[in-house]
């Protein structure tokens, strides 16, 4: 009789029931990847060329912000009507002055990523004074597998942001074109391209060799010393010193914020 009043043992009630907060575990890098150091002369050079190329050419968005017209509340009436507010209603004075040139550029982080994935860009350029770094960690090997030229430019945010009439710039790519001739930015990226420093990256620098395949012997002898030879080769490069120091391995936890409030299903 006591089971069934006072339910059955072992079984957590309602308030002890904890959900459990998801989590993704994963292993954190064991590269240590860094940007190249760019020199000071080079830094000038390449923001005064990015500067001089966009006023010359005239880029810009431009966004034309219009008049919002409040709502009157009800069972209230003015006492004087109020005066007709001008509306600028023509929606060709928004966006980018030249369109096409707008294409053959990547700005921003995400827009970069994308294009990078797809191999899209010839030169990467990078601010330094993005906060947290790791934003912009990832780029540095997707940049050295597509071989394309990267780095980052010190106060890059500052110098390209006002031309365009853009509140910052983290990080902005050039696309490839089709044809050298319809290429805007051609002559700036073969200017500032010199100037890049290369990606040192350790586990980049040779590729991993293939291990031999076992083979059949045939008759003259002929597959059999190819087999030694392979074998031999193998041998060599995995006694030679590995240049690469790895990190130690690190357990990553991301948990989601359980202080959100997830919206529950509109009662019909």
């Amino acid at each position: 009789m006591l089971q069934t009043v006072m339910g059955a043992p072992g079984k957590p009630t309602k308030k002890e029931i904890k959900k459990q907060t998801p989590a993704k575990t994963s292993f954190t890098s064991p590269f240590a990847s860094k940007w190249s150091p760019l020199p000071q002369e080079d830094m000038h050079f390449i923001l005064k060329t990015l500067k001089d190329k966009l006023i010359s050419m005239g880029l810009e968005k431009k966004e034309v912000k219009g008049f919002r017209i409040w709502r009157k509340k009800k069972g209230k009436k003015p006492d004087v009507a109020p005066e007709p507010v001008p509306q600028e209603s023509d929606s060709s004075k928004n966006g980018w002055t030249d369109v096409a040139a707008r294409q053959q550029l990547a700005i921003g982080i995400n827009e970069v990523t994308k294009a990078l994935e797809r191999n899209e860009l010839r030169l990467l350029l990078v601010c330094k004074s993005v906060k947290p770094k790791h934003m912009t960690n990832h780029l540095i090997a997707l940049s050295a597998t597509r071989g394309v030229p990267a780095c980052q430019v010190p106060r890059l945010s500052q110098s390209v942001s006002e031309p365009l009439g853009l509140k910052s710039v983290l990080a902005l790519g050039f696309r490839r074109c089709s044809s050298s001739d319809s290429g805007m930015f051609t002559d700036t990226v073969d200017a500032i391209k010199p100037r890049v420093p290369s990606l040192d990256m350790a586990w980049l620098q040779g590729a991993k060799p293939e291990e031999p395949v076992a083979m059949e012997e045939e008759e003259g002898g002929e597959r059999r010393g190819q087999k030694r030879k392979l074998e031999s080769e193998y041998e060599e490069v995995s006694e030679s010193p590995s240049s690469c120091t790895l990190q130690p391995l690190q357990v990553k936890r991301i948990i989601a914020n359980p202080a959100k409030k997830k919206k529950g299903k509109p009662k019909k």
